[in-house]
């Protein structure tokens, strides 16, 4: 028996080469999930290199949430059909996962960068860019619209966005038309909107294009009820350089709740058209 013994690992030898606890497999075996392949009369117990595998499977299940009880359940009654069709459910779960966790890694990334972008940019700026078109998934019209009534349009957009997965790290963004900024800024938006970053298919929503072409960015500093005083200063700008303002200017609140406290620290970027005239 003592030369056989030696082929085997020892309690502790097979839980450092599985990195779990001793009391792990101690409890496996109490509960008949997972049970050394040897016994001896003084209560030592022994594992084969065979049992591994066995493991793996059962450290694999768990690792996917999958109760004791019903891992218990599998390995009772274990066939190589009872494998295949339960690890096909389980690949399921985690190509679910594994998309989900993409989202989040995709939101977090996008956060960062514009993060990094908002602190290092000179927010008493006003530069001209050339920006690419984005597609942009509006909400119904908010022009107007009583208090209540905007929340509504903003809670059903959301509840749109969440449903079909289409938060990216930015923030819910706004639009308004030229004829309300001339008009002064105060809450005469168009729409809210969250832009498109992927191929999906939408239903029941508008996809507006924002086009490429040259724009006027702007920073305001503080609450939205301030925000005209910064529409002003692109007016003077555009007048000064004679630019004649597009259709409409789109609002990206770039640092938020999420990096700083209270509204005296937003930072909004302000992206405003403009019209390029073509010469003949």
């Amino acid at each position: 028996m003592s030369e056989n013994i030696n082929k085997y690992f020892n309690t502790g030898e097979f839980a450092k080469l599985c990195n779990i606890k001793k009391q792990t497999l101690f409890h496996y075996d109490d509960i008949g999930l997972f049970s050394p392949e040897i016994k001896t009369e003084n209560g030592y117990r022994y594992y084969s290199v065979q049992q591994f595998e066995v493991f793996n499977v059962i450290l694999a299940l768990k690792e996917l949430k999958m109760p004791l009880k019903e891992i218990k359940e599998y390995m009772d009654n274990r066939t190589p059909e009872s494998l295949i069709d339960l690890f096909e459910h389980k690949i399921n779960e985690v190509s679910k996962e594994i998309e989900h966790l993409t989202a989040i890694q995709k939101y977090m990334k996008t956060k960062i960068a514009i993060t990094k972008k908002a602190c290092s940019i000179d927010l008493n700026k006003i530069t001209l860019e050339l920006l690419k078109e984005e597609k942009l998934v509006l909400s119904r019209s908010i022009n107007n619209l009583s208090y209540k009534d905007y929340l509504k349009a903003v809670a059903e957009h959301m509840d749109y966005c969440n449903t079909h997965h289409l938060d990216t790290g930015h923030s819910i963004c706004a639009m308004i038309s030229k004829e309300n900024i001339l008009k002064g800024v105060n809450e005469n938006y168009s729409h809210i909107y969250t832009k498109l970053t992927s191929n999906k298919n939408i239903k029941g929503k508008t996809v507006y294009t924002k086009p490429k072409g040259l724009y006027a960015i702007a920073y305001h500093k503080g609450s939205y009820t301030t925000i005209d005083t910064t529409y002003q200063k692109i007016l003077k700008y555009l007048d000064e350089a004679s630019l004649t303002m597009g259709n409409f200017a789109y609002e990206e609140c770039i640092l938020d709740e999420t990096t700083k406290n209270g509204y005296d620290n937003y930072v909004t970027q302000i992206s405003v058209e403009i019209h390029e005239h073509v010469t003949v």
